[in-house]
């Protein structure tokens, strides 16, 4: 595991410690301290950075790996989401609009393993990193102080746009990407009988698939118990075979 995984995974650990900061480090007035403020705000930074560093570093030095692949969305979702809700949390940021930004990546996150499974790679958009970058300048002006409040509030406005933007436009490239006659099944409306069949005939696999493993379970135990008598009646010739001189 190279350096830019190692770094991916200090991400991930600097999530609870940025949830941490930010719900306990209230004054007696239910606000942030001076010093929460700024320390939550040095540790996403830091951890915003390592999430560039990471995807640099990977191509610079040639170390792309699936694990890494795998991490770096977990990591920046993990991130994210900690830091909107700990937001929402201390009434600095609309639920509503979290819940927007969240869902959104959320459902990303499921197109993109659905394109997958159809061979379709659906890269980050020029609205997904601008995105990315305005959602990173929204959570710090929103931790800052309550002076960059406003700018931070703004930012969040533009990050939902710049959110349901990008969700649009991977829809429509997934769409576009599939096979016309893919296309076309899943276009098609399936009637009513024809589910049901489909239910049955997937039940039927099914009861078939436990029927035969069922009968190799049995065969295997059979087989078990003919080995097990073989091997009894083996060392009982051999212990004859022994015991015959000596009488």
């Amino acid at each position: 595991m190279g350096l830019p995984n190692y770094l991916t995974l200090l991400r991930i650990f600097l999530v609870p410690v940025l949830v941490a900061v930010l719900l306990t480090g209230r004054s007696e007035q239910d606000l942030l301290t001076l010093n929460a403020r700024l320390l939550a705000l040095v540790i996403f930074a830091i951890a915003a950075i390592t999430d560039v560093l990471d995807g640099f570093l990977a191509r610079l030095r040639n170390e792309v790996t699936r694990l890494g692949r795998l991490l770096d969305p977990i990591a920046d979702k993990l991130l994210i989401s900690a830091a909107f809700i700990s937001l929402v949390q201390l009434g600095l940021a609309p639920a509503w609009i979290v819940v927007i930004i969240l869902g959104r990546e959320f459902a990303v996150s499921g197109l993109r393993l659905i394109a997958a499974g159809e061979g379709i790679d659906i890269e980050v958009s020029d609205f997904g990193k601008y995105k990315m970058v305005a959602q990173v300048f929204a959570v710090g002006f929103l931790i800052l102080s309550t002076r960059t409040y406003l700018i931070g509030l703004a930012l969040l406005y533009l990050v939902m746009a710049l959110s349901i933007i990008s969700m649009v436009g991977y829809i429509g490239k997934f769409w576009r990407s599939l096979r016309p006659e893919r296309r076309a099944q899943l276009k098609r409306r399936r009637t009513f009988r024809e589910m049901k069949e489909r239910v049955v005939s997937t039940t039927r696999t099914l009861r078939v698939r436990r029927k035969v493993m069922r009968e190799r379970r049995k065969a295997l135990r059979a087989k078990r118990k003919m080995n097990k008598r073989r091997t009894t009646r083996r060392l009982n010739r051999n212990k004859r075979t022994d015991e015959s001189p000596a009488a």
